[in-house]
């Protein structure tokens, strides 16, 4: 077991590396395959294998490019390594089964968001699709058809609430109060929890969001907090501890 953990928080940093690449280059429009080198986005010049190493070249090079000196984003290393810490849970949560690449293709997607959505305010339709399009392979597989289907419908539901809801926000608040892109991604929650729970998946990741809201305002009165992270964390929570329907209807009773 500890060595299939080592090896999955191994796997998990380079892909949370390629997941950095994704959500900062497919904003802008720009191809995660060419150039296929990576580079320094402050003097353009590319990186070498070594300096590529998850997480340790980062503190090799103390943060800093070896060509310009200009300082790296601690976010990169964050990214790699909470990608890899939570590779390694999904592992340590369902071992080798569908569940297990359900699990990784949310942490996936999680990685791509927070980049794109704390660096630009936008989650790419391309990731939600993809993930969305994995997931409902997988449960088919999984699940069979006819529960497939009811999970594609179950996404489909809780799509449909969360739309009326922020039709309705907007109505009443004369403003945009949820984004479009995080309505989407709670078609992704429908699609692997119960439909319920996808909907209570808002509440949740509301909950997150305020605090880090306040102190956010406090030390920042400008900075926007994007709320589409906190959708799919709570999303990852919910599913990592499989937390289900009559876990969920026994609290309230």
């Amino acid at each position: 077991m500890f060595l299939y953990l080592i090896v999955f928080f191994i796997l998990g940093t380079i892909f949370g590396s390629f997941y950095h690449v994704i959500g900062y280059r497919l904003p802008k429009g720009e191809s995660i395959v060419k150039p296929k080198h990576s580079y320094c986005p402050n003097c353009g010049k590319k990186l070498c294998w070594y300096e590529l190493i998850p997480a340790l070249s980062y503190m090799i090079q103390k943060g800093k490019c070896r060509n310009c000196h200009a300082s790296i984003s601690v976010f990169h290393p964050f990214i790699e390594i909470i990608t890899g810490a939570l590779f390694a849970v999904c592992f340590y949560s369902f071992g080798f089964s569908y569940e297990l690449i359900i699990a990784l293709t949310l942490v996936s997607l999680f990685s791509i968001v927070i980049v794109s959505d704390l660096t630009y305010m936008i989650i790419p339709d391309e990731v939600t699709f993809t993930c969305a399009i994995i997931i409902i392979i997988v449960n088919f597989l999984n699940l069979g058809f006819k529960d497939g289907l009811l999970q594609v419908g179950s996404g489909l539901l809780t799509f449909l609430v969360m739309y009326l809801i922020m039709l309705f926000g907007n109505w009443l608040f004369k403003k945009e109060t949820l984004g479009g892109a995080d309505v989407k991604l709670m078609f992704i929650s429908g699609l692997v929890l119960h439909p319920i729970l996808g909907i209570f998946v808002i509440f949740i990741a509301s909950s997150i969001a305020l605090p880090v809201s306040i102190l956010i305002y406090v030390l920042d009165r400008e900075h926007l907090i994007p709320f589409g992270p906190f959708i799919v964390a709570s999303i990852i929570l919910l599913f990592l501890f499989k937390f289900d329907i009559n876990t969920f209807t026994s609290l309230f009773l």
